[in-house]
């Protein structure tokens, strides 16, 4: 009988063949010369092939199971589902925008990420450059199909998307796809490699990008949705398609009502917090006013690109010096900073981190945005790398692949709530870890915090309530501290990602809830690093599995 282990390595080959270039990203490198097929046909292959997975899983009595493969199952199982779900989202046909969650742009992002230490590697990058026509041309394919379906994306968002392709297309000496180069040492014919390299960009590429561009703004672009209708409740099926998209990134059953209430409270609760550090940073306990102080002072932006970086650094330094009071375990590399390309930047998000590669092609980088440094706000820096970097996704995510006793499925799984949550909570916790420079840092603490709590509401909202995009900015204006670059930005990502950003606070909430619950189990005896240790030692988990392992936990050291 096929072992609970063996089903989950067969599952991660088939989302390996699903998803090449995420194999490639993470080290496997096996399937070098191949891109996803983004066809109708693929994906239910694909659901076929996830579905018939699961059900032999299903098949297993977890009673008899060792606690390991009970939670292999568990994952397993949640990860299947999370397939079933974002099929049935048909997002391919409308999810169009310029940030790495739409399959073109992210293929022209993550594309140039693909690290080449061989000649296979070389050889296989070729190939993948030559098959970005097929794939743009499916993409093309699949946002016909939507239309004829009444699926169709939001017209702010494919006009930013076209901008992208755009500024692609008219920086030809700083493309992108230049970018992979053989690493030093690399027992590789360079001359040969960048000759056929630039040959591919010039005849095959760029007539590509250029002809999808064409399909975006003359076919796509006029059956748009205005921005008074961005949400997926406007969409035929589209209140079925959220409730499944809450399921996939919070791992619970809550609805978007339960969901919309709770950012609600969660943005009164952070008003008396900024009133008691506000009146210590700027005289006043009137939050209006300590909101246009952090929104308006020109002494809460950063000078220039550099300065912004050098602040990066300094604080993910710190954070590794004051770890190890905190982790048991740590990772073994440290984390890169580097700025988000300049071609993405106008879209990409304030800041993200990329996890390493497995093979040691790439290590783990935090990208910051630079783009317009001068405009964008200086307080939340510092939690904002506790999050992306130390001890939040780099921690997370290194741990989690440095966990070779556990079967790949575990290492890589795709647990949004668990991911962001425990980035969220790391904001959290690096104030208990005495990580913050100043108070002036700690009021962007609760800057990041209130962001995350107001996703709460106007991500629901869009997708659940109806809300038109000016309510969104609107809201995001009132009731948090971010620059109006960045609501803006944040605003298109929530309707471009439905659900997503409901992940950071219910995965916070709920590692908090458990830890506390730990707490009280345990007394005394009770060890935060022998817990934190716990938490990230098992691969992102979905909630209520994190739930029981803690509990577990708790019991055998009472």
């Amino acid at each position: 009988m096929t072992t609970v282990v063996e089903l989950a390595d067969e599952l991660m080959d088939v989302f390996f063949d699903a998803q090449p270039l995420l194999a490639t990203l993470v080290g496997i490198r096996d399937r070098e010369d191949r891109l996803t097929d983004f066809s109708a046909e693929a994906e239910r292959e694909l659901g076929t092939r996830v579905a018939a997975i699961a059900d032999r899983a299903r098949a297993i009595d977890p009673s008899g199971l060792t606690p390991d493969d009970r939670v292999t199952r568990a994952v397993l199982l949640e990860q299947a589902e999370q397939v079933r779900a974002r099929i049935a989202s048909h997002a391919v046909e409308y999810g169009i925008t310029d940030a790495f969650t739409a399959p073109a742009s992210g293929l022209m992002i993550f594309l140039p990420m693909v690290g080449i230490t061989e000649q296979a590697h070389a050889d296989g990058y070729l190939v993948r450059l030559a098959g970005i026509p097929r794939a743009l041309e499916q993409i093309a394919t699949r946002h016909r199909e939507g239309i004829a379906a009444g699926r169709v994306p939001v017209a702010r968002l494919v006009d930013s998307t076209v901008g992208f392709l755009d500024r692609y297309l008219d920086h030809r000496e700083s493309d992108p796809l230049r970018r992979p180069v053989p690493a030093a040492g690399a027992d590789v014919d360079a001359a040969a490699f960048t000759a056929e390299r630039d040959r591919i960009l010039a005849d095959t590429v760029r007539p590509a990008v250029a002809a999808y561009r064409e399909v975006l703004a003359s076919e796509v672009r006029p059956h748009g949705r205005p921005v008074d209708k961005p949400g997926l409740c406007w969409l035929p099926g589209g209140e079925a398609i959220y409730a499944d998209l809450i399921r996939v990134h919070t791992t619970t059953d809550r609805t978007a009502d339960d969901l919309h209430r709770t950012g609600l409270e969660q943005v009164a609760r952070l008003a008396e917090e900024y009133v008691e550090i506000g009146s210590r940073v700027f005289g006043t306990t009137d939050l209006a006013e300590i909101f246009a102080r952090l929104v308006d002072d020109p002494a809460m932006r950063w000078n220039d690109a550099d300065e912004l970086l050098e602040s990066a650094r300094t604080t993910i330094a710190r954070a590794e010096a004051a770890a190890p009071r905190w982790f048991g375990k740590l990772p073994s590399q440290g984390c890169l900073v580097e700025p988000v390309p300049a071609d993405e930047a106008p879209g990409a998000a304030g800041a993200y981190y990329m996890l390493p590669a497995l093979d040691g092609s790439r290590p783990g980088i935090y990208y910051a945005n630079t783009h317009m440094a001068e405009n964008r706000e200086r307080y939340s820096s510092e939690a904002t790398a506790f999050h992306e970097a130390v001890p939040g996704h780099h921690f997370q995510i290194t741990l989690s692949l440095e966990l070779t006793d556990l079967p790949m499925l575990r290492r890589l799984a795709d647990f949004n709530a668990f991911i962001e949550g425990w980035g969220l909570y790391s904001e959290r916790l690096a104030d208990e870890m005495g990580l913050y420079s100043d108070d002036v840092a700690r009021l962007g603490m609760l800057a990041a915090d209130s962001m995350r709590a107001c996703r709460l509401v106007v991500d629901t909202g869009l997708h659940a309530k109806g809300w038109t995009r000016d309510q969104v900015v609107t809201y995001m204006r009132d009731n948090s501290v971010m620059p109006m670059i960045e609501i803006e930005q944040e605003t298109d990502r929530y309707i471009a990602d439905p659900a997503q950003a409901l992940a950071y606070m219910v995965g916070r909430l709920e590692i908090q809830r458990i830890r506390a619950d730990a707490e009280r189990a345990m007394g005394d005896r009770f060890d935060v690093r022998s817990f934190h240790d716990t938490v990230l030692g098992q691969g992102p988990l979905p909630l209520g599995v994190l739930d029981g392992v803690i509990s577990d936990w708790a019991a055998n050291r009472s």
